[in-house]
């Protein structure tokens, strides 16, 4: 049975309700989105398999969840290296950078030479509140991540992708389906275009607030931040 996707619509008053009546900061649920893609990029590509991760990230909360993960993967073991052309000047995205400078972790401004010396992608760029036209320098990374053969993690959507109808029917990522996707919180209606392999990460959720938005909280097991899914949602 396939678990119920959340809208886009849906996924904003959630996250304004989280950080209402929830009582979560962002910097708390932030925090937490990004364990959550730490623990799925170690469970889909553990460190024998290869320490070096490129992260993509794009300038909003998306963005930051990248961030968050590259340090948790940092202290996995892994080497990561960012890739962020566009740098918000909020205090709390300038404070997730310091603290990745800080674990001397790299940044590039070359996305497709970092691309040729990695060993796992984490595309953070756009989640679900991406709309509209990708713009610069972005295009170039979502069709690079199309066209390698080195895995892909997506976090909550593949980037370029509209979270109710799925990848753009031409241009820029139309081809472009990641070899994993954590969905956030719960999955988006996009999932019914994806292929790989699906988790859900997010867990902060109480059972009122599922009940409220109707969706299925998953079952996570002991200190996991995640539950793997079928490729549309289903419990596997």
């Amino acid at each position: 049975m396939a678990l119920k996707t959340l809208s886009a619509k849906a996924a904003a008053a959630l996250d304004k309700e989280l950080m209402s009546t929830g009582a979560f900061s962002i910097d708390q649920l932030m925090e937490l989105a990004g364990l959550s893609v730490s623990q799925a990029v170690y469970r889909v590509h553990p460190v024998n398999k290869g320490r070096r991760v490129l992260i993509a990230v794009g300038p909003g909360n998306n963005g930051g969840d990248g961030l968050v993960a590259a340090r948790h993967l940092r202290h996995y073991g892994y080497a990561p290296t960012i890739y962020y052309p566009k740098r918000p000047k909020n205090d709390l995205y300038q404070r997730l950078t310091k603290q990745l400078e800080a674990l001397d972790i790299p940044f590039t401004d070359d996305f497709p030479a970092a691309l040729k010396s990695t060993d796992h992608v984490v595309d953070a760029i756009f989640g679900f509140s991406f709309s509209g036209e990708v713009r610069e320098p972005f295009p170039a990374v979502i069709e690079a991540m199309t066209e390698t053969t080195v895995p892909v993690t997506s976090v909550d959507a593949p980037s370029s992708w509209n979270i109710e109808q799925g990848p753009p029917k031409s241009g820029v990522g139309s081809s472009f389906n990641p070899d994993v996707l954590v969905s956030l919180t719960a999955p988006k209606p996009l999932i019914k275009f994806f292929k790989g392999r699906h988790f859900i990460g997010g867990r902060f959720v109480t059972p009122a607030i599922a009940r409220k938005y109707d969706f299925d909280l998953p079952e996570y097991e002991g200190i996991d931040q995640v539950v793997e899914v079928g490729p549309n949602g289903q419990k596997l």
